[in-house]
């Protein structure tokens, strides 16, 4: 190990062990997130001066329902997106491990759609306006990218290439060679700083008063910055679309900032003048 690499903090992927239950950071990552997204959305929906003409699409009271369907969304969303989008020839080669998903693996745009699908159903079923509940999850779910991406350093996964930068360390499991901590670029990126930008949109630009604008600017701004990380992670990440010179995560990024572009576009057309 070069002398100037920082170490890798030795921290056991086990949060909590009692007897033969054990609970990982990762799942206790997603807990985290889902219960302060909960808390943030019932926050937004009791400001009434956030929305147009002081009326909230739905009560606090219906986001314990909303999460419920959003937590399946991402579950169900997120393994069959990892399966799918990312890894299909060893999962259609051992099917059963599909089901194992407290061995990990969950693709985030995998779980994007499964919680826009259920976010659909949902508002359906009560009869709200689907893109003002898009906005808020849309809103929430940066505190969970935060806290996903800081499990994943923990976990030592998705991890970089290797890097002389001050900051760089080796990874267990993946030599030697000190590595750009590209979880942690995400967790400040695509949980801290697109959690600021929309609280921004939100509170300076009154955007939860436009149906459909904050579930846009999240796909355009989470694509960008995803895109920016991508550059930063370790070649094989590459394996979908190994003719190209970019990591799989960076072509389906590049793809969910294509559509948010388009959203904003749409949102701006029907916006009354």
């Amino acid at each position: 190990m070069p002398v100037l690499a920082l170490p890798f903090p030795d921290i056991d992927p086990v949060a909590i062990s009692i007897g033969p239950v054990s609970i990982k950071w990762y799942g206790l990552a997603y807990v985290a997130g889902l219960l302060l997204g909960w808390w943030y959305v019932k926050r937004l929906l009791s400001d009434r001066a956030l929305w147009r003409s002081g009326e909230p699409p739905m009560r606090p009271a219906d986001v314990d329902d909303l999460f419920l369907w959003v937590a399946l969304g991402v579950i169900a969303g997120g393994r069959l997106g990892q399966v799918l989008l990312y890894e299909p020839r060893y999962y259609f080669s051992n099917p059963l491990e599909i089901f194992k998903i407290w061995k990990g693996g969950m693709a985030f745009h995998g779980g994007m759609i499964g919680t826009i699908v259920a976010m659909w159903f949902f508002a359906r079923s009560r009869r709200v306006e689907a893109l003002s509940v898009m906005d808020l999850v849309a809103a929430a779910v940066p505190i969970g990218l935060f806290f996903g991406r800081i499990a994943n350093f923990i976990n030592g996964e998705v991890v970089g290439r290797p890097s002389s930068v001050p900051w760089a360390m080796p990874i267990p499991g993946y030599g030697p060679e000190p590595r750009h901590p590209s979880q942690l670029y995400e967790a400040f990126l695509e949980g801290f700083v697109l959690f600021l930008l929309l609280l921004w949109l939100i509170r300076k630009r009154q955007a939860l008063a436009t149906p459909g604008l904050i579930g846009a600017s999240f796909l355009a701004g989470y694509g960008a910055l995803r895109m920016f990380c991508e550059l930063f992670k370790h070649e094989e990440y590459s394996t979908v679309f190994s003719s190209l010179p970019v990591t799989t995560g960076f072509v389906y990024s590049a793809l969910m900032a294509i559509a948010g572009l388009i959203g904003l576009a749409w949102v701006r057309g029907r916006r009354p003048t």
